[in-house]
């Protein structure tokens, strides 16, 4: 472990690699013109229906390892991560009241073998929703199966999922797992509501009974999110959230590379770009509609089907999941709910221990907390995030202003730099490079600036990754984080006289760049 992470060391790197200027010298504005401006919780996780008491654990046993990585989360950012719990399952579990167990989940492998298709699940199910203090949540109904039995269970979870959500835990509601058809959804939300009127009237109110929807399947299916709008989706006014979701590309297409698919910033802005095409359009809609609400990404991750071992649960797709947030907070796609669940390949997080997956902190995780820190406590002092344009498309640079004043730069290099190849064993057999990147500050912006690195052994690491020098490891103290002793954090830079400023970045990795304030971190 000691040899690890002295490789780690962003000194020992730059100090042993040539460094390449990367021409030409940034210009950062002094006020931003059209800024992203992020909700609270802008780092938020979507996670599996099925996988939920996995994650959560219960009242007798709550997963105090996950609420660990929560807390972590809104420490640096002000709230913990909002939580959709939703999803394929979503739309499998049928609700019985008379189960005693949790959950009785059936996998077939035809279908999918990562998650249950036939799902019951009991009353104990929603004692997941009281074991994390301070998180909110959006409890995902089932849309999906339509027996008499199915809706029958619906109507009557909707009293457990809400005395288990009272006391400020509900955020919002969500129902159907990409639905397709207006007037059910209509009908359905107004049976819930009248339940919710009988079993828990404080959150029946027009106020607190609010969606998420339409929580479509991105773009590229027959789901419309305009004709869903114009035919009338929020008659009774309860969307509180446009909902979307987005995967990058898919776990068994062929082609998809680390590199090419995912540590590539103009992958994730030709992603994105339809995205931002459906909410524009939404927002011009007639104002009586009123379309124009919050755009998130409800969920979305990598690569779908639960994305590809050697890709999704690397360190490049902790690099990527920075770049695709930023960008996101950029085009005002205003909170990112990354999706997860138990044995899933890009998942943040492996709750329990299996057969298939050790339980502890993955690679992408990390990616959450660079993002996290870089927005800083969005509570107390809202960002407005802007991208600097760079010539190449395996690297991104964003700002953060607030108050009208740059407060953070964030470098994102993601040039491949290979630790030990995941088939093959093989390492790159030369030193890592180091780009140098130079920007042009406002006036306002001089003296010292502090650094704080996202930095693992290379692009394909699967541990061994830090922030700011510290781990989340389940094995260092449950995943809280601990400060390790060897390796570099506190660097601190200086702005020239001339208003410039040069940082050095090694090759696969990533470092945020604090104006003024005391970079965040746990002192």
């Amino acid at each position: 472990m000691t040899s690890l992470l002295h490789i780690l060391s962003a000194a020992s790197l730059c100090a042993g690699s040539a460094v390449i200027a990367r021409p030409p010298v940034v210009s950062v504005p002094g006020v931003p013109s059209t800024p992203g401006v992020p909700l609270e919780a802008f780092v938020s996780y979507s996670i599996e229906f099925s996988s939920f008491p996995d994650f959560a654990g219960n009242l007798s046993a709550p997963n105090v390892f996950s609420d660990n990585l929560l807390n972590n989360l809104g420490k640096l950012q002000g709230t913990k991560p909002y939580i959709r719990v939703g999803g394929n399952t979503q739309d499998y579990a049928v609700f019985n009241a008379s189960q005693d167990v949790t959950e009785i989940g059936i996998v077939d492998p035809a279908k999918s073998p990562d998650y249950p298709t036939t799902l019951t699940i009991g009353p104990s199910y929603f004692e997941s929703y009281q074991t994390w203090p301070g998180t909110k949540f959006i409890h995902g109904f089932n849309l999906g199966r339509n027996s008499t039995v199915a809706r029958q269970g619906l109507i009557d979870s909707v009293a457990y999922a809400c005395k288990a959500l009272e006391g400020g835990k509900l955020l919002h509601w969500e129902l159907g797992n990409e639905p397709d058809l207006v007037n059910e959804w209509l009908y359905w939300t107004r049976e819930i509501k009248a339940a919710l009127k009988a079993a828990c009237p404080d959150l029946a109110s027009d106020e607190s009974y609010t969606f998420y929807a339409p929580s479509f399947a991105g773009t590229s299916n027959s789901l419309n999110p305009i004709v869903t709008w114009e035919d009338g989706i929020d008659t009774d006014k309860d969307i509180a959230i446009i909902s979307t979701h987005n995967y990058i590309s898919g776990a068994a297409v062929l082609g998809v590379t680390l590199q090419g698919t995912l540590m590539n910033h103009t992958s994730n802005v030709v992603s994105i770009a339809k995205q931002l095409n459906e909410s524009r359009l939404l927002a011009e809609l007639p104002d009586s509609l009123e379309p124009n609400l919050p755009f998130i990404m409800g969920e979305t991750n990598s690569l779908y089907n639960q994305g590809r071992p050697g890709l999704s649960n690397t360190f490049g797709a902790a690099l990527w999941g920075v770049d695709f947030n930023l960008w996101c907070a950029t085009n005002n796609i205003s909170r990112v709910h990354m999706h997860q669940g138990t044995n899933y390949r890009y998942q943040a997080w492996q709750p329990v221990e299996t057969d298939l997956e050790s339980k502890g902190t993955k690679a992408p995780y990390y990616g959450s907390i660079a993002v996290a820190a870089f927005m800083g406590d969005i509570v107390e002092a809202t960002p407005s995030i802007v991208n600097l344009p760079l010539a190449n498309e395996e690297e991104s640079a964003y700002a953060a202003y607030v108050d009208g004043k740059l407060a953070r730069l964030i470098v994102v290099n993601m040039m491949s730099y290979n630790a030990t190849d995941y088939n093959s064993n093989y390492t790159d057999d030369y030193p890592r490079p180091v780009e140098r990147y130079s920007f042009q500050l406002p006036r306002a912006s001089r003296g010292q600036v502090q650094l704080q690195r996202l930095l693992a052994n290379g692009s394909d690491a699967i541990s061994g990754v830090t922030f700011d020098g510290y781990s989340y490891n389940l094995e260092l103290d449950n995943g809280m984080p601990v400060l390790l002793s060897n390796v570099t954090r506190g660097e601190t830079a200086r702005v020239g006289r001339n208003g410039r400023l040069s940082v050095d970045v090694p090759y696969s990795s990533a470092v945020i760049v604090h104006f003024g304030k005391k970079a965040p971190g746990y002192y």
